[in-house]
């Protein structure tokens, strides 16, 4: 055993980026549809109750945003489990609090305040969430959620290309790399999609930084080159997001 713990120090010492790239947490992205005039009561309960007994309960506030598009009634969060093992154990304690119990019926007074629920179960993709994130905007930026559907059997594919030039490239037309995911499927026949959020200025620059970016001569020879045996890529979504005031990541 002292021997084992020798070595895992001397690897920590030797290659420290080896030893923090090595995240076991599990994540789960939740987007709520608000019935009509009722999101801001939803904020509300979440600034002043949900996000302080989700840490009381093991659970850590990644992010919390709504569309930057103020026809879409939505509020989306994310969080992080220890692990994958954890998460309904930490969620039902959270569920079953008193506390929570007491908040959500006191908010809900006047009507129920979510009308639909989506949920994403994530892991962190390895190789491609930056260890550190420098952007001096940060605090005042919008950021873009996108989620690849890849071909069939590509996924390595787009791994390997965001992994050795994709996020260089949007780094070099002034996006920011800020986490990226691979999604965790309740059906194992569905394959994984890739999950990533960038942080731009404002959505304008990120769509003039995007348009830039497809026009770039190195990104046009990585994407034919990547693509000489088929299409990697099936379909994109994106949505610009605002975070939210008290959102740990803004």
């Amino acid at each position: 055993m002292k021997k084992i713990t020798l070595i895992v120090l001397a690897m920590a010492l030797l290659y420290p980026n080896l030893i923090l790239a090595q995240d076991t947490r599990y994540f789960e992205m939740r987007t709520y549809t608000a019935h009509e005039g009722k999101r801001p009561d939803l904020i509300k309960r979440f600034q002043d109750h949900t996000l302080k007994l989700f840490e009381k309960n093991g659970i850590e506030n990644i992010a919390y945003f709504i569309p930057a598009d103020e026809t879409i009634n939505t509020l989306t969060f994310i969080l992080a489990y220890p692990n994958k093992e954890s998460r309904d154990v930490l969620w039902n304690k959270f569920a079953n609090s008193p506390e929570w119990q007491a908040a959500y019926k006191a908010s809900e007074a006047n009507g129920p305040l979510v009308a639909k629920v989506d949920q994403v179960f994530m892991e962190n993709a390895p190789d491609l969430t930056p260890e550190i994130i420098r952007d001096e905007n940060e605090g005042n930026r919008v950021f873009e959620l996108r989620t690849y559907y890849m071909m069939p059997g590509k996924v390595d594919a787009i791994h390997a290309r965001f992994r050795d030039y994709t996020r260089e490239l949007f780094q070099k037309h002034g996006m920011i790399n800020v986490m990226y995911w691979y999604t965790v499927e309740k059906d194992p026949a569905v394959q994984t999609k890739l999950v990533y959020l960038l942080a731009h200025k404002n959505e304008k620059a990120g769509k003039a930084s995007f348009e830039k970016f497809g026009k770039d001569p190195s990104w046009i020879v990585v994407r034919d080159a990547s693509e000489q045996n088929g299409k990697i890529v099936e379909k994109i979504t994106s949505i610009y997001l605002k975070p939210l005031p008290f959102s740990p990541l803004n």
